[in-house]
């Protein structure tokens, strides 16, 4: 009975003793194991797999600006999404166009504000400029004719033009389109809108817009200006115009203070690729197609 008492104690002393070296390497095999990137700098946003490509008004070097044409072409070169303004007509619509009057698209030099919907869906918006005699007919859209345009996987970027009250305008026509949150983008120049966008529509993204100098006289704002104007109105991103000096460590510092860093307008090729490189989440460009061939080659 002792001496199998004896021999059981022998036998657990000799498990545990073999047991120890196991015990210390199995952790040390998974350390070793583990990605780098579980050791990667905290608070570091990873950049863009691939960088985005939004159509400036749609498809706007190949058609009207601003016209179901340019969006619908847009799509067809392959863009990620196109950018559309939208503002508010005198009795209340929203209809798509970048002036605040129809003269240069249309030929009549009047405020969109002070004309119906029905005044302005008669004029023609696809024969001005170099679209004389190319064969476009087209009618100022509404926003509910921009947004039907999308397909699925696309985004659709909404520049507001209109007042700050008329943002709340943007539901009705938002919720019947069909369209996910993450196929709309907000944009504005004004942090007051892009407020009032988020208070309303919390799913939804929103970027603020800057330019890079307004005046002569004006001292562009530095990135961690942008930041912390971005970051009080509560935006997810900043989408920047292109004169900015925008490299690698420009926009990691926006990444790291958890923004998205856009890009407006582009349409060189040379500085397409450097903004690429520098890891922007996306540019916006008059020629969606040509810029995406091009950098689809260097790749």
């Amino acid at each position: 009975m002792n001496t199998q008492r004896h021999v059981r104690n022998f036998d657990r002393n000799r498990l545990f003793r073999n047991s120890i070296p196991m015990m210390i390497s199995i952790p040390i095999l998974l350390l070793f194991a583990m990605p780098l990137t579980t050791f990667a700098e905290p608070n570091v946003e990873p950049q863009s797999a691939k960088m985005e490509i939004v159509g400036h008004r749609g498809a706007s070097e190949n058609a009207p600006e601003n016209t179901i044409s340019a969006f619908k072409l847009g799509f067809a070169e392959g863009a990620d999404g196109c950018e559309l303004d939208f503002r508010t007509t005198k009795d209340g619509k929203l209809v798509i166009g970048h002036d605040d009057n129809t003269k240069r698209c249309a030929g009549l030099d009047k405020p969109i504000v002070e004309q119906t919907f029905d005044e302005l869906r008669a004029l023609e918006v696809g024969r001005w400029g170099k679209w004389k005699g190319k064969g476009f007919t087209e009618k100022m859209p509404t926003l509910e004719e921009a947004l039907a345009t999308v397909p699925a996987g696309r985004k659709i970027f909404l520049h507001c033009y209109s007042p700050k009250a008329d943002v709340a305008k943007l539901k009705k026509p938002l919720a019947a389109s069909g369209l996910k949150p993450e196929q709309v983008v907000f944009i504005s120049f004004e942090i007051d809108a892009c407020k009032e966008f988020k208070k309303l529509f919390p799913n939804y993204k929103a970027y603020w817009l800057a330019s890079y100098k307004k005046k002569s006289e004006d001292r562009p704002p530095t990135v961690a200006e942008l930041i912390r104007r971005a970051k009080t109105a509560g935006v997810e991103g900043i989408d920047l115009e292109s004169k900015f000096p925008i490299d690698k460590a420009f926009v990691e510092k926006v990444h790291r203070a958890g923004l998205e860093m856009h890009v407006w307008t582009v349409d060189d090729e040379a500085v397409a690729r450097k903004l690429m490189q520098a890891g922007v989440d996306s540019i916006t460009t008059n020629r969606p197609g040509r810029l995406r061939d091009s950098l689809n080659r260097t790749q």
